[in-house]
C-alpha cells in the first residue's frame, strides 16, 4: 500500500474527490489517511476489515527482514540470469550450430533446423511446469528452485561437449535435442517458481520495484551472453568458431550452476508458504495432482486465460527481440555478425538500464496502465521499427532496436509482479506452471521458428513487425480485463511491509477506516 501521513497525538482531514472510500459520491469529509490510499487499495482494505472485523493488530501484517529480502532476490535473480545467458549464446550462435549440427542441409534450411531446436525447449516446459508446480506448492518454493536450478546448468554444460556431427553423425543432433529438453523441463519451473517466490518476500508498496530485479537478471544474463559470443567472433576466425569456440559460452554454464545453486541453498522458504503451514491451511497439499490441476482450472480459468495473455505480449516481443533479430540482422538484412551482434546488445544494455525504474513506476501508477501504453504503442510502432532496423547507415538501427527494447521493458519490469498476484498462495506455483508455460511453448519460444519460416516462405521481411501487432493487439484486449495489483497484499497472504514503522501506518489507517465508519459514515 501506498505511503500515507500520519501525526502522533491529532488527526488531519482532507475533501476526497467523488470517489470516496464508501463508493459514495458525494464531497465527504475523511481522515487523510483515508484518503491518500488509491481507491483500488481501499477497496481491498475495507474488504478485508469487515471479513475480519476489527482493525489491524500486529500479529495480521508480515514486516520483511531486509538481508532475508536482498537474498531471496538476488538468488532469484542468479537463476534467471544464468537461464538467459544461454538463450542469449544460443541465439547468437544459431547459424553456427545449425553448421556443426546439420551441415547436409541449406543455409535457410540450417537455420530453421537450429530453431526448431530451440522451440523444442518450449514443447517441454508445459510439462516442467506440470511437475515442479504441485511441488513447489507442497514441499515448497525453495527446494524446487534449488533443482531446476542444477537441471539447468547440467544442461546447458552438456552442450558444450556434445561432439559435432561430423564426428557423431545423427546422434549429435539428438544429443543436442536431448539436452534443450532437459533445459527446456527444469526451466518450467523456474520463471514460475522464481517469480512466486520473488512476489511472496516483497513488501506490497515496493512489489513492482522488487520483482522487476529478476528480470533484470533476465536481461543481464542475455547481455552478458551475447556480449562473450560477440568478443568470440571477433576474436577467433570462422573454423575456429565452427571448431571448438562455440563451445566455450556453453561450459560456462557449470561454475554458475554451482554458484547459484550455493545462493539458492542458503535460502529460507517465502513468507506466504510459511504462514499457509503454519495456520495449517493444507487443503491443496493433500490433494493429488490431477485434483489440483482440475481446481485450478475449474476455479481460476479467468486468471488462467489473462496471465496467458499477458504471458504472450511479454514473450513474442522478447524472443523477437532477444532469439530471432540477431539472425534477422545477419540472414535476412545480410549484415556482418558483429554488427548485429552489437545491435542487438545495445537493445538489452537500454533494457537493464530501464527494467527496474519501469518497475517502481509500475507502484505508483499500477500495472495495468504500463501494459497498455506498451501494447498500444507496440501496434503503433512495430512497423516503423523494423522499417529503420533495414534502413542503411548507424543510427536508423540503433533507434529501431531501442524502440524495440523500450516496448518490451515495458511488458518485462511489471511481469514478474503482476503474474503471481492473480492467484491465491496455495496454487501458485502450479498455476503459474499452467497458464505461464503453456503460452511461453505455444507463442513465445516458437516466434523465432515461425518468423523466420513465414520470412522464407512470403519473401517479406516485415513479417516480424506484423507479428509484433497481433502480439500487441491480443495483450490490448487482455489488458482490459486485468485487475490492478499494485500495492494489493497477495491473495490467500496477509500484507507485507517492509519495516515496523510501515506496519505502524497500516494498522493505524485500519482503525481510521473502521472508525469513519462507526460515526455514521455511510459503510466502507
Amino acid at each position: 500500500m501506498h505511503r500515507l501521513s500520519t501525526r502522533k497525538g491529532r488527526q488531519r482531514v482532507a475533501h476526497v474527490p467523488p470517489e470516496d472510500p464508501t463508493g459514495s459520491r458525494s464531497r465527504t469529509r475523511v481522515p487523510e489517511t483515508i484518503a491518500n490510499v488509491p481507491g483500488h487499495v481501499r477497496e481491498e482494505l475495507a474488504r478485508r476489515l469487515r471479513r475480519n472485523k476489527r482493525a489491524y493488530r500486529e500479529q495480521d501484517i508480515q514486516v520483511v527482514e531486509k538481508p532475508l529480502l536482498k537474498r531471496a532476490v538476488g538468488a532469484s535473480a542468479l537463476g534467471n540470469c544464468m537461464e538467459w545467458f544461454d538463450f542469449g549464446v544460443y541465439s547468437y550462435l544459431a547459424a553456427t550450430i545449425g553448421k556443426v549440427f546439420f551441415p547436409g542441409a541449406s543455409p535457410g534450411a540450417q537455420l530453421i533446423s537450429s530453431f526448431a531446436t530451440f522451440a523444442a525447449a518450449f514443447v517441454v516446459r508445459p510439462l516442467g511446469g506440470l511437475v515442479f508446480g504441485p511441488l513447489g506448492d507442497r514441499l515448497g518454493r525453495q527446494k524446487v528452485l534449488a533443482t531446476t536450478m542444477i537441471m539447468m546448468a547440467a544442461g546447458t554444460f552438456a552442450i558444450g561437449l556434445i561432439p559435432s556431427y561430423a564426428t557423431i553423425g545423427i546422434a549429435a543432433p539428438v544429443l543436442l535435442l536431448l539436452a534443450r529438453m532437459v533445459q527446456g523441463f527444469s526451466t518450467g519451473g523456474e520463471y514460475g517458481g522464481a517469480t512466486t517466490f520473488v512476489a511472496e518476500y516483497s513488501p506490497d508498496r515496493r512489489r513492482g520495484f522488487l520483482s522487476s530485479w529478476l528480470d533484470f537478471g533476465t536481461f543481464v544474463g542475455y547481455a552478458m551472453g551475447s556480449a562473450l559470443v560477440t568478443v568470440l567472433n571477433a576474436a577467433l576466425s570462422d573454423e575456429q568458431m565452427l571448431s571448438w569456440g562455440w563451445r566455450l559460452p556453453f561450459l560456462i554454464a557449470g561454475p554458475l550452476g554451482v554458484i547459484g545453486l550455493y545462493m539458492r541453498l542458503k535460502l529460507e522458504e517465502s513468507p506466504a508458504f510459511q504462514q499457509q503451514l503454519d495456520e495449517h491451511e493444507k487443503n491443496m497439499a493433500q490433494e493429488s495432482v490431477g485434483g489440483e490441476f482440475r481446481t485450478i482450472v475449474r476455479d481460476h480459468w479467468r486468471p488462467l486465460l489473462l496471465c496467458m495473455g499477458l504471458v504472450l505480449l511479454y514473450n513474442v516481443t522478447n524472443y523477437m527481440v532477444t532469439g530471432y533479430l540477431p539472425t534477422y540482422q545477419t540472414e535476412t538484412l545480410g549484415r556482418s555478425s558483429t554488427s548485429a551482434d552489437v545491435l542487438v546488445l545495445i537493445g538489452m544494455v537500454w533494457i537493464v538500464l530501464l527494467i527496474t525504474f519501469l518497475g517502481r513506476l509500475s507502484d505508483r501508477v499500477g500495472r495495468r496502465p504500463l501494459y497498455a501504453v506498451g501494447a498500444v504503442a507496440m501496434i503503433v510502432l512495430a512497423i516503423p521499427a523494423f522499417l529503420l532496423l533495414k534502413a542503411e547507415g548507424t543510427w536508423p538501427p540503433i533507434l529501431g532496436m531501442l524502440i524495440l527494447a523500450t516496448l518490451l521493458a515495458c511488458f518485462a519490469a511489471p511481469s514478474a509482479a503482476t503474474l503471481p498476484s492473480l492467484f491465491p498462495t496455495a496454487v501458485r506455483y502450479a498455476a503459474m506452471g499452467i497458464g505461464f508455460n503453456f503460452a511461453v511453448a505455444a507463442f513465445g519460444g516458437t516466434t523465432p521458428l515461425v518468423t523466420e519460416a513465414l520470412v522464407n516462405a512470403t519473401g517479406n521481411d516485415m513479417i516480424p513487425a506484423y507479428y509484433l501487432m497481433l502480439a500487441g493487439a491480443i495483450g490490448l484486449v487482455t489488458v482490459k480485463f486485468l485487475p490492478e495489483s499494485a500495492g494489493l497484499p497477495l491473495h490467500g497472504s496477509q500484507p507485507m511491509v517492509g519495516s515496523q514503522e510501515e506496519r505502524k501506518e497500516l494498522m493505524d489507517t485500519s482503525r481510521d477506516l473502521i472508525r469513519y465508519a462507526e460515526r455514521g459514515s455511510p459503510a466502507p
